[in-house]
């Protein structure tokens, strides 16, 4: 079983749209409604590759509830945390070149007896877990320092995590060696605090984040691929994707993916490419099915080109 914790979730809304044209009236051509949020794009990975899932998350009012009815529509189990807040509500626009705007609420405080239930939940419902996964952003009230507690209650209990979240939050958490840490481009230059211009650049930046306590690293590079750097060397993997419709919760089926075939080694990057690059021909925060891999797209290999140039370079 894999659990999830999502400390910050959503309700999201995507609109497909031909084009966004600021001040004016934009007619969607489709739409869709979705639990969201990282840890929660994990689960439903995760359950429509057929395995089981908890999905750990601070609910309230009528965004919440409905959260928690359409991930029981799509058979994840719920283990909610209740609060008095209400579950924050997110909009994407996704135009038809592939583009992407976001529109992100903050999200509800939680109060330190919240707080308090979500860790306990979460070391409850950890029990039967081979991986537990933390992702995504803090909500109001919680310090950076609550992904460290929890990583290390969970290694307390023998417990293997996957941690997926940014800033301030990442590099406290890493004192407590999370078993995989899963930045994108973006995050790992913010982490180390240098733009990235190559592949070998996000290697070494991936390197650094190991020194400081990651047992492995997991990077997103976007349309450059994925990389994994951990104690037995580095993989560079890619995968051929001839359209891109919408890249909401890629880098979450990625990590899915990746926990899905094991966690570790190059056969688990496969997995997270396969997965990463099937969510993106799919509309909105669609999670991809086994149907939808295709692993004969996917080269993985541990000649990770150093020198190549990022497409999309982080400054």
């Amino acid at each position: 079983m894999i659990l999830t914790v999502t400390p910050n979730p959503s309700l999201d809304r995507t609109y497909e749209v031909p084009s966004l044209d600021r001040g004016e009236v934009v007619r969607a051509t489709g739409e869709r409604v979705d639990p969201g949020g990282k840890g929660v794009n994990v689960s439903r990975a995760v359950a429509a590759a057929g395995r089981r899932t908890v999905a750990v998350l601070p609910l309230g009012g009528a965004p919440g509830a409905l959260v928690a009815d359409l991930l029981d529509a799509q058979g994840i189990e719920v283990a909610p945390v209740p609060i008095a807040g209400a579950t924050r509500s997110n909009i994407a626009l996704a135009e038809a070149d592939g583009v992407l705007t976001k529109i992100n609420a903050p999200g509800p405080e939680l109060t330190a007896a919240e707080q308090e239930l979500l860790l306990d939940t979460v070391r409850r419902q950890s029990r039967d877990a081979g991986w537990v996964a933390c992702c995504g952003s803090l909500p109001r009230g919680l310090a950076p320092s609550w992904y460290a507690e929890l990583v290390a209650r969970a290694h307390t209990a023998g417990v293997r995590i996957a941690l997926d979240t940014s800033g301030p939050a990442l590099l406290a958490a890493l004192r407590e060696r999370p078993d995989v840490v899963k930045p994108n481009a973006e995050e790992l230059a913010e982490a180390v605090g240098r733009p990235l211009a190559t592949v070998g650049d996000a290697v070494k930046a991936a390197g650094e984040l190991r020194e400081r306590g990651a047992t492995a690293v997991l990077a997103s590079l976007g349309a450059d691929g994925q990389l994994l750097v951990d104690a037995d060397g580095a993989w560079f993997g890619t995968a051929r994707v001839d359209a891109v419709r919408s890249n909401v919760g890629a880098g979450d089926s990625s990590l899915a993916g990746f926990l899905i075939a094991g966690g570790r080694g190059p056969e688990a990057l496969a997995s997270a490419v396969a997965h990463g690059a099937a969510a993106v021909r799919l509309p909105g925060s669609v999670m991809p099915a086994p149907d939808d891999l295709d692993p004969a797209a996917v080269t993985v290999t541990a000649d990770v080109p150093t020198d190549r140039a990022l497409r999309e370079p982080v400054s």
